[in-house]
C-alpha cells in the first residue's frame, strides 16, 4: 500500500450496521494502527496535518469519522456510548484487532467509551482536551461553545479561532497558522457538518457532563492526556480528574494553550505521542 498524507489520502467508506461511515487511511504500516476520533462539529477534513502526518511517518493511522457526520450517512448520535459502538463496529469491519486510540475533544470522550465497552481492543491511547464522565464544568460546555459561534459570526471569524485559542499575541499567531494548514487540503474535502449535527452531539456532551462520576481503570494501558491550561470549553481540572482514572496515565498541560492545545503545540506532542506509541 502507497503511504498517504492527511492531504492526499483518499475518502474510503466502510459499512457499519446500516450506515456507510467515512474515513482515511494516512500513513503506512504493519504495526498497531492509530485510529483518530475528531472534536465536535468536526469532520475528516478538520485534523492538523502537521499534526497527523507527523504520527504517520510509520504507521498507519486511521481518521475515522461519525455517523451522520460530513460524508458518513445514517442518523447522528446523541451519546458517546452509541458513537463508541459505531467506532468499534468500524475498527472490527476493517478486520482489526488491536488498535491505538487517539482522541482529541469529543473524540477523547468518545475514546473512554470505547475503553470501557472493548478493552480488548485497544492498546495505547492519547486523550487530548476532554474530559471523563461528570467531569468538572463540562454541563456548561454547550453554552460556552454556542457562545463562541454567535460572536464568530457576529465578528467574521471563525469560531474555532475563538473556541480553540488563547487570545494573547502567541494564541492568534497560532489560531491564524492552524486555519490556513486546515485549508490546504482542496481536493476532495468532506461536507460540512450539518446544525443537527451539533445539537447531537452538545446533547451527548450535556449527559456525559452530568452523569455520576466515572471510577478508576486498573486494567488500562498506556495513556497519555494533553490539554492546554487556558482551555474555555474543558476546563483544565478535567485533566487531573481523567489522569486518576487511568493509573498509567502521563498528563502534558501546555502554556497559554486553548482547546486546540495538540495544533498550537504540536511539535511538542507528536514528540510525546511517538515516544507513547513507540515505547
Amino acid at each position: 500500500m502507497t503511504s498517504s498524507t492527511t492531504i492526499t489520502a483518499p475518502t474510503r467508506v466502510i459499512e457499519v450496521e446500516g450506515a456507510r461511515i467515512v474515513y482515511r487511511d494516512v500513513g503506512v504500516g504493519n504495526g498497531v494502527p492509530l485510529v483518530a476520533l475528531t472534536h465536535l462539529g468536526a469532520n475528516l477534513d478538520s485534523w492538523d496535518p502537521e499534526v497527523i502526518d507527523p504520527l504517520a511517518e510509520n504507521r498507519r493511522v486511521i481518521l475515522l469519522g461519525y455517523r451522520g457526520v460530513g460524508g458518513s450517512t445514517g442518523t447522528v448520535r446523541d451519546s458517546f456510548e452509541q458513537m463508541a459502538a459505531d467506532a468499534i463496529a468500524a475498527i472490527r469491519a476493517l478486520g482489526l484487532s488491536r488498535v491505538d486510540l487517539f482522541g482529541q475533544s469529543m473524540g477523547g470522550m468518545v475514546a473512554q467509551a470505547v475503553i470501557a465497552e472493548a478493552p480488548d481492543l485497544v492498546d495505547r491511547v492519547i486523550i487530548a482536551s476532554a474530559g471523563p464522565q461528570g467531569g468538572p464544568g463540562l454541563t456548561a460546555m454547550s453554552g460556552v461553545f454556542l457562545r463562541g459561534i454567535l460572536r464568530g459570526i457576529l465578528t467574521f471569524t471563525n469560531p474555532t479561532t475563538l473556541l480553540f485559542f488563547t487570545r494573547t499575541a502567541n494564541g492568534r499567531t497560532a489560531a491564524r497558522a492552524y486555519q490556513a494548514r486546515l485549508a490546504r487540503r482542496r481536493e476532495g474535502r468532506d461536507s460540512a457538518a450539518t446544525p443537527g449535527v451539533f445539537r447531537a452531539q452538545l446533547r451527548a456532551v450535556k449527559t456525559w457532563g452530568a452523569a455520576p462520576a466515572a471510577t478508576p481503570t486498573a486494567d488500562a494501558g498506556w495513556m497519555l492526556i494533553v490539554h492546554g491550561d487556558s482551555d474555555r470549553m474543558v476546563p483544565v481540572p478535567n485533566a487531573a480528574v481523567l489522569a486518576a482514572l487511568f493509573p498509567a496515565a502521563e498528563v502534558l498541560v501546555y502554556p497559554d494553550s486553548g482547546h486546540g492545545a495538540v495544533s498550537q503545540n504540536r511539535t511538542a506532542f507528536v514528540a510525546a505521542a511517538l515516544d507513547l506509541l513507540q515505547r
